[in-house]
């Protein structure tokens, strides 16, 4: 996993895009004396770097830090945080990537010891960052666009062939801020300083295998309602997600903490219907319905189930239909679907269910007119089938198009999994690790999705309300993080995850959770 949070402030769970950030910033400085804000980054960026350095050589004192500055505000945060640094006995050397540079960070630096040289040789420059103990990555900012230019590109594969330490100022270079895209080269980061706020590009897209562990400093932004800024992204947390799941209480029964129904599976794919139902057993439905052609495995493998080889319209009732893995695109599938679009519940469509709703008007259209939320589970070639392009480069933004335009919630699997509802409201979890990347690992994603969304429209119901949009959102993207944990759980011994030891692993990933944040 990577671009993965490690700590921050309160509201390091929400991503803001560029244009916001410059509004936040702005706003600060205006009632800040000149040059406080830089110098606020400056002093968090010397103490993560400190404490990087006494991590892997032991001590301050006597290290070697190397600061690759461009012509940028992060250029004399660095230059800064060089100072404090040298002031502490690193030796700090400066190598200046850009004809300009900031004049008062580098005079600061150079009164504390360090030195600050232009790259006139690359081959000089290659000796310097190898032979370093931390490199700082200062070339650009949140305001750059494409790939690094010469010298900059070299002095990156450098780093990143020598496996030296980098930790970047607010992004790593050649990172795109708002999408996350890498377009030429790019700075590789062990770990992303980000100065005040999060920003959408760390968290989705090729960005965040650049971008390392993340560390939020606070520089004193004034964050309040970050969330509901335009393009704002909320990254899904330990404590998010225990909220989808709470511990049923001394009054419910199994009716009250939700029912999900399940059609999924065929005798070409009986294991699908099995996934899906084995991970929504242990999700925060209260009862597992399903009907189907493969009734009978389903019970086999899991008693608890109520199986039936009925259909939607007949089954009685629940809080949450899923329909589609495994169920195949024949006329008896298609009818199930529409059948669950038909309900007044939320809907969850994934897998062979998606291909229908890619290839059939009135599937379509069974979906765009729901007052009831509906949820679509698309990998990315499913998204090109019903989007008519694959994400491309801005996921996030490709994802809250796709939402607006089917009037659905819509979770794009992937390391980074995008969720956004019809609204825009958008989500993050990128929890997941590569060894969910196996058959049948959606399926077990649609169950736990399926099973939180149960849960929670059978509360909405008991209060006299609908479950929303928006809820539906952030309750699939917690169901997606607790995916991911199920994942990592499942993978902690060494041994190769196939989909069903993720299903196995979804109990300690819920336990691990409510012992996380003490729910």
């Amino acid at each position: 996993m990577t671009g993965t949070l490690t700590s921050g402030p309160t509201a390091d769970s929400v991503a803001v895009p560029v244009a916001q950030v410059r509004r936040l910033e702005a706003a600060a400085m205006a009632v800040l004396p000149e040059g406080a804000l830089m110098q606020r980054a400056a002093a968090g960026l010397a103490v993560v770097c400190a404490a990087e350095l006494k991590s892997r050589v032991g001590q301050v004192t006597g290290s070697r830090v190397l600061l690759l500055v461009g012509a940028g505000d992060n250029g004399g945060d660095a230059l800064y945080a060089g100072a404090r640094l040298a002031r502490r006995g690193a030796r700090v050397d400066a190598l200046l990537v850009d004809k300009r540079w900031h004049v008062r960070g580098a005079q600061a630096l150079r009164a504390a010891g360090g030195r600050v040289q232009e790259v006139d040789d690359l081959i000089v420059a290659g000796e310097q960052i190898a032979s370093t103990d931390l490199v700082l990555d200062a070339i650009l900012g949140i305001g750059g666009r494409g790939g690094l230019r010469e010298p900059a590109a070299t002095l990156a594969g450098i780093a990143y062939a020598t496996e030296v330490p980098v930790v970047a100022v607010d992004l790593p270079s050649g990172v795109d801020a708002d999408t996350g895209w890498v377009e030429g080269a790019a700075v590789h980061a062990g770990r992303t300083v980000v100065l005040g706020v999060l920003k959408p590009g760390l968290l989705a897209g090729p960005g965040t295998s650049h971008a390392g562990e993340l560390t939020v400093i606070d520089i004193g932004l004034d964050l309040r309602g970050a969330a509901d800024l335009p393009g704002s992204v909320r990254l899904m947390t330990d404590s998010l997600a225990a909220q989808a799941i709470p511990r049923p209480g001394a009054a419910d029964d199994k009716y009250t903490r939700g029912v999900l129904g399940i059609t999924a599976g065929s005798a070409t794919y009986p294991g699908a219907a099995i996934l899906c139902t084995g991970a929504a057993r242990h999700g925060a439905a209260g009862l597992v319905r399903y009907v189907g052609p493969v009734s009978g495995e389903v019970v086999r493998r899991w008693p608890d189930v109520v199986a039936s080889e009925g259909s939607p319209a007949g089954a009685g009732r629940v809080q949450c239909w899923l329909a589609g893995p495994g169920r195949g695109t024949d006329e008896d599938a298609r009818r199930a679907a529409l059948e669950a679009l038909a309900s007044e519940v939320v809907v969850v469509l994934d897998a062979d269910a998606l291909t229908l709703l890619a290839g059939h008007d009135d599937v379509r259209a069974a979906v765009r007119t729901r007052l009831a939320p509906t949820v679509l589970t698309p990998h990315a070639g499913e998204f090109a089938r019903l989007g008519g392009a694959d994400p491309g480069r801005d996921r996030i933004g490709a994802v809250r198009g796709l939402a607006a335009n089917l009037r659905a919630v819509v979770l794009l699997k992937g390391s980074a999994t995008v969720v956004a509802d019809p609204e825009g409201t958008t989500y993050v979890s990128n929890n997941a690790p590569p060894e969910l990347a196996t058959a049948g690992s959606g399926d077990v994603l649609s169950g736990i999705v399926g099973s939180l969304l149960a849960h929670a429209q059978a509360q909405s119901e008991r209060h006299g309300t609908q479950l929303s949009d928006a809820s539906a959102a952030a309750l699939a993207a917690a169901a997606a993080y607790v995916h991911g944990l199920a994942g990592s759980v499942a993978a902690s011994s060494g041994r190769p995850v196939a989909a069903v030891d993720v299903v196995a692993a979804v109990p300690a990933a819920v336990a691990r959770l409510r012992a996380a944040t003490g729910s």
